[in-house]
């Protein structure tokens, strides 16, 4: 908020600060001075709507015009249905209708703001105001604008020219890092679309051009999520595919408690939840494994994943924390089917041979070789004395999976 408002200071204006229910904080405003428009960003999730649904309330009450405006994805819900106007389902035929659509280009940024000397503001806050204390091992990225600007550039220079090749090692550092900014609109939808296009475009290299589109369908991915939230808000509550409601979920025990603290015994899956714990960020291909892991070889409720995501998450983006965990439980849209199920084992020997990633984050396992924090110990030396043995044998924590769900599918299917 500190660089936000020395920004606005720049150009003249000044950073409005208010607490409280955030419709009451905009009606108290309103009824301080002479207000003629109040504009705001349309959000794709029902909690939002009801705020906006209030918005208009208050503001028709005061004869106040309330605009909106459609700038969190890049294109709305109305551009991107079927012919018949209907939702897609599927990934693959929703990105072939959003990428032939023109993208709006990124508003320029304005010369000058001028903020009524009358609207009092309350102090910019601070952790002491909220009551946090922040845990002295986090290692956070800054939050400015400036920053996020500079990560753009990094991303595009030197990152995503080799994303498709290296985007699924978690120890090479060839993803964007702009998941947070767009998250909390330090940088625009529109201007990290519209730089990978140019560059994508000014490609002469075609592994790098191809580079640059798959991160620009990334984005399309984005979208979807937001797509889908618009037309099926339930899934926040539910499985997308209705076949899957009413799945026997297990109780969360100790060793969900394992799970969240990165003490599995699987390296792949520990050195994911260390790393969210300390930065707010894990790695995507990690999310899929550790997701997996909590699924299908703990047998618990995505549900209880998506909420600690979002609890950790600096990208906790509702729609994408949403569809990625229903995606990794097999119960989302275009999901991986209930029978294919990663093998963390497999997994971080495909995408951290050297273990890289396991032993920056899992440090009591450095001493140990790549190879064998590859598949599971023997129960008597371990990986390590200060490391604990697995908690599930994933052989047999897969049957159990593709059991509990084929018998699921044969009653809801009528064939018990």
């Amino acid at each position: 908020m500190e660089s936000l408002a020395g920004n606005l200071a720049k150009l003249g204006g000044r950073l409005i600060i208010r607490s409280g229910d955030p419709v009451e904080a905009i009606a108290r405003l309103l009824d301080e001075g002479s207000v003629s428009e109040v504009h705001y960003n349309r959000d794709p999730d029902p909690h939002g709507k009801k705020d906006e649904l209030r918005l208009a309330e208050i503001c028709e009450a005061r004869g106040v015009a309330c605009v909106g405006h459609d700038d969190v994805a890049l294109h709305t819900f109305d551009q991107t249905t079927k012919d018949d106007g209907t939702a897609y389902r599927v990934y693959t035929p929703y990105s072939k209708r959003w990428l032939k659509l023109e993208k709006r280009k990124p508003a320029s940024t304005p010369k000058q703001l001028a903020t009524p000397d009358q609207i009092a503001s309350d102090p910019l806050p601070t952790l002491e105001n909220w009551q946090l204390n922040l845990p002295s091992h986090l290692d956070l990225l800054s939050g400015s604008e400036a920053a996020a600007r500079s990560r753009l550039k990094d991303a595009i220079a030197k990152r995503l020219p080799s994303y498709a090749q290296n985007r699924d090692h978690p120890s090479v550092p060839a993803t964007s890092r702009l998941s947070q900014d767009l998250r909390w609109g330090t940088i625009s939808i529109r201007k990290a679309y519209a730089e990978a296009h140019k560059a994508h475009e000014e490609a002469r290299d075609p592994d790098v051009r191809a580079s640059y589109h798959t991160f620009i369908k990334e984005l399309a991915w984005r979208d979807f999520y937001l797509h889908l939230l618009e037309a099926y808000p339930e899934v926040l509550q539910h499985e997308f595919n209705a076949d899957y409601r009413g799945l026997p979920w297990a109780e969360p025990d100790e060793k969900f408690e394992a799970w969240k603290e990165g003490h599995t015994g699987f390296p792949i899956v520990d050195a994911g939840m260390r790393e969210l714990r300390t930065t707010g960020f894990m790695h995507n291909r990690v999310r899929m494994i550790v997701a997996m892991f909590l699924t299908k070889d703990l047998h618990l409720d995505w549900r209880l994943g998506e909420q600690h995501f979002a609890q950790h998450l600096l990208d906790g983006e509702i729609a994408s924390n949403n569809g990625g965990w229903q995606w990794s439980a097999g119960t989302g849209a275009d999901a991986a089917p209930y029978f294919r199920i990663q093998n963390p084992w497999t997994q971080s020997k495909r995408f951290d041979a050297k273990a890289e990633y396991i032993k920056k984050w899992v440090p009591e396992l450095d001493a140990v070789p790549a190879k064998a924090l590859h598949e599971a110990p023997d129960l008597v030396s371990g990986h390590g004395k200060s490391y604990p043995q697995p908690i599930v044998n994933h052989a047999q924590e897969r049957d159990k999976t593709l059991s509990i769900f084929k018998k699921h599918l044969d009653t809801v299917r009528g064939k018990a």
